[in-house]
């Protein structure tokens, strides 16, 4: 089920005690990670750079739909941007609920991926009532016009304060997180009117306010104190500490 949607990969309920496996660390895995498995080695199509492996991580081979650990082998498992690259879905997920009980995941939003489309990407994925669901790109005749991911990736996140602070109050803009306890609800292509229209028709203000939950003028200024603080631990973590 699901716990809540974290700010960040780094507002995640991990234990010191915990033993953590990442699926697809890819370039740039979590620090917090004891073991990391990626499919591809040689192969950056569905990542930013070449693999990368921290000194206190250990490094598996493997794919991330039949991994080669036991039940329950961990405490927590993280999956960052990978959900959206794999073929089968289902198979991905089970997998994940079988070898921790506890977990976090994040892929783009659908906004994210209007903003920054990739082509490796197989699925468009929301968080709707709690559940992850998500649509075949080519089933729903996905089509973009214009890349912006250099702009929203890039460019505004290093140099826009504002745009630090509204990704911070409203972490679900760009992307979803996702982090869940004992089994994860999904919903692959479901033919229900309820989900498809969120993917299919334009967003009326009553669609921003289902997703975004709008909030009292109370919220707002809470959320924008929290985003506050929260950029000002990402620049002491980044700038003073060095660490990612």
């Amino acid at each position: 089920m699901k716990i809540n949607n974290p700010r960040s990969r780094f507002q995640i309920s991990i234990k010191n005690s915990d033993r953590v496996l990442e699926v697809g660390g890819g370039n740039n895995p979590h620090p917090r990670s004891n073991v990391v498995v990626d499919k591809y080695v040689d192969d950056n199509t569905h990542r930013a750079d070449n693999l990368k492996v921290l000194k206190t991580q250990q490094f598996i081979h493997a794919d991330g739909e039949s991994l080669p650990f036991k039940d329950r082998e961990f405490d927590y498992v993280i999956c960052c941007h990978v959900l959206e690259h794999v073929p089968h879905p289902d198979l991905f997920i089970s997998e994940q609920t079988r070898v921790a009980p506890r977990g976090y995941l994040e892929t783009p939003s659908l906004l994210g991926e209007y903003l920054a489309p990739k082509e490796s990407h197989r699925w468009l994925i929301m968080d709707i009532d709690d559940k992850i669901i998500l649509y075949d790109k080519e089933k729903l005749g996905f089509k973009v016009s214009h890349d912006f991911g250099q702009l929203f990736l890039k460019y505004l996140p290093s140099n826009s304060l504002g745009f630090k602070l509204l990704l911070r109050s409203h972490p679900q803009i760009m992307t979803m997180n996702y982090q869940w306890k004992d089994n994860i609800d999904y919903l692959i292509n479901p033919e229900d009117e309820h989900y498809l229209r969120f993917f299919t028709r334009p967003w009326e203000k009553d669609t921003a306010n289902y997703l975004l939950k709008q909030r009292s003028m109370s919220g707002e200024l809470k959320e924008a104190f929290t985003g506050t603080l929260a950029i000002m631990k990402d620049v002491f973590r980044h700038k003073v500490l060095k660490k990612q």
